[in-house]
């Protein structure tokens, strides 16, 4: 589809029934069969399946609509436009940053489209600790297929660009196996600027497959519109209460102001994300029995390394990342010593600028390299030991949400052997210098200089740089009230008209990029919700 073409243009023009922000402001109280909060992975797949089953929807969005006509690859509009906190969303200590969307499409709309299905081994863990019985390879396989053909998931073809491959020739230098990594696109233009929103509709994000289609068949969507709080009686939601931005014009200039709006459904789904989600049941006073509310919520933690090479990299041109490893992964034990996978991020301007550690000549001679930059980054697998429990979502004193993220000893002493890990494959892939990304690294010329001085280097928050673009937990499913929010079936455990559709409910991290983990999982809740509340069968197209 060319950048000519806007979905979103031509389904407006069509008729479709978005309210908020720009457009109509929603009324004082709308009535419908389902309200669905958040419009990323989880909240795309149940809307377009719910209204498939011929139920009235309305789709609940904090972010704006934007579409393939806004996205103009500049990171200063992207950022601030799509992104939770403007892309500075960042743990209550500061040591993490955490990148999610924020617009229609969730973080969908603005990920670099690596797609791994739920790995066997974090099924298993599932089933073993947390009594999720049906939650095995085999009975997961379908609802993993059906999202795989939906949404175009399939092998990427196109060789990898030079920051991929240094990440496939070092590997293999090393004899560590190295792999492609299947994408959600269909007729890429391998332009390299996914976390930006795709111009070209290419990405097979929520934005341009099934929020349209839920759309078509009558949904109602508000954006720009805040999910506060529900409203509780007698072990159920009884409404949701929004607010919304209007905006008026009094002498000559522009007002902003919030204005309310309840929304009574006969069901409800939370898929707002991990973070988000917790925070509106946190505000409700949802109930809590076993203190599980925000609790065990996960992040992929992730260490960098930053290797020069002689030749350019550009590593902001061509598809964003297609290789990985999961040697690291695989030769731990799950309970064991944290495993990693290592990918290989895009580099952009001004988040490279405003992550690689240093200011003054250092940092200059860092942005002067930045076409010959090469970065990997490492994974973290949190949740499955005793010293790795992850953090807890809280809500500051104006009521918004904070994540308190912890960094044991056990997760820094992954980050160490991370950093070995990346900087040995850069220098074996032909790196003349690399810079672990730590506030009192320098750069360092051979291996064992780094592997030596790494190796000293105080392991601590806020001294390494750790960021995220995953977050998982919060409402964790589990087989056993006591031990999590949600049943197996995704319905909160205490409020029977409630179900939980995002990341929030994987009771750990997923131990690969978590967007494919949630269309299979709620694929699965949400066609069984469609079942309980219509009877009908429904799958994705």
């Amino acid at each position: 589809m060319s950048k000519l073409q806007d979905p979103i243009k031509d389904g407006l023009a069509r008729g479709w029934k978005v309210m908020g922000g720009p457009f109509p402001a929603p009324a004082a109280q709308i009535v419908c069969d389902v309200a669905i909060i958040g419009s990323g992975a989880g909240a795309g797949i149940t809307a377009e399946l719910l209204t498939k089953a011929g139920l009235s929807v309305v789709i609940v969005e904090e972010g704006p609509l934007k579409s393939s006509t806004d996205f103009n690859q500049r990171e200063s509009e992207a950022y601030p436009q799509l992104y939770q906190e403007s892309a500075a969303r960042k743990t209550e200590d500061k040591a993490i940053n955490i990148l999610q969307g924020r617009c229609v499409g969730g973080s969908t709309t603005v990920n670099w489209t690596s797609s791994f299905r739920t790995p066997a081994s974090t099924l298993k863990f599932w089933q073993d600790n947390f009594g999720l019985k049906d939650f095995s390879v085999d009975a997961m396989s379908p609802y993993f297929e059906q999202a795989e053909r939906r949404l175009n998931i399939g092998p990427w073809l196109t060789p990898p660009n030079e920051n991929n491959d240094l990440l496939r020739r070092g590997a293999a230098k090393l004899g560590i196996p190295a792999q492609a990594i299947a994408r959600n696109v269909k007729g890429c233009w391998n332009l390299g600027s996914c976390g930006m929103g795709c111009p070209t509709n290419a990405k097979q994000s929520m934005l341009v497959t099934t929020i349209p289609a839920a759309l078509d068949k009558g949904a109602q969507l508000l954006v720009d519109t805040r999910a506060d709080r529900f409203e509780l009686a007698n072990g159920r939601v009884t409404a949701l209460l929004c607010s919304f931005k209007v905006q008026n014009t009094a002498a000559g200039q522009q007002i902003r102001a919030r204005a309310a709006t309840k929304i009574v459904a006969n069901h409800y789904v939370l898929a707002g994300g991990a973070i988000n989600s917790p925070a509106v049941l946190l505000r409700s006073g949802a109930p809590d029995p076993h203190g599980t509310l925000g609790k065990r919520t996960f992040l992929h933690p992730v260490v960098m390394s930053s290797g020069v090479f002689e030749q350019k990299v550009q590593a902001w041109a061509g598809a964003p990342q297609t290789i990985y490893t999961d040697h690291f992964l695989e030769t731990q034990a799950i309970d064991g010593p944290i495993g990693y996978k290592l990918e290989a991020p895009p580099l952009h301007p001004i988040i490279f600028a405003s992550t690689v550690p240093g200011m003054g000549q250092s940092q200059h001679d860092l942005l002067k390299a930045f076409p010959y930059n090469h970065t990997l980054l490492a994974l973290m697998r949190d949740g499955f030991h005793d010293q790795s429990r992850g953090g807890s979502v809280k809500l500051r004193s104006d009521d918004s949400a904070v994540l308190d993220y912890p960094l044991t000893d056990y997760v820094m002493d992954g980050a160490r052997r991370a950093l070995l890990s990346m900087m040995e494959i850069q220098f074996a892939a032909g790196a003349t210098k690399v810079l672990p990304l730590h506030e009192m690294a320098t750069t360092y010329t051979t291996w064992n200089q780094a592997k030596d001085a790494v190796n000293a280097l105080p392991m601590k928050p806020m001294l390494t740089k750790l960021v995220s673009a995953h977050v998982m937990g919060g409402c964790g499913m589990a087989g056993l009230e006591k031990r999590g929010v949600t049943r197996p079936d995704g319905v909160h455990w205490q409020l029977e008209n409630l179900s939980i559709h995002d990341g929030s409910l994987f009771p750990t991290s997923i131990g690969a990029n978590p967007q494919l983990p949630v269309y299979g999982v709620v694929n699965r809740l949400a066609q069984g919700l469609a079942k309980r509340l219509t009877r009908s069968e429904v799958k994705l197209a």
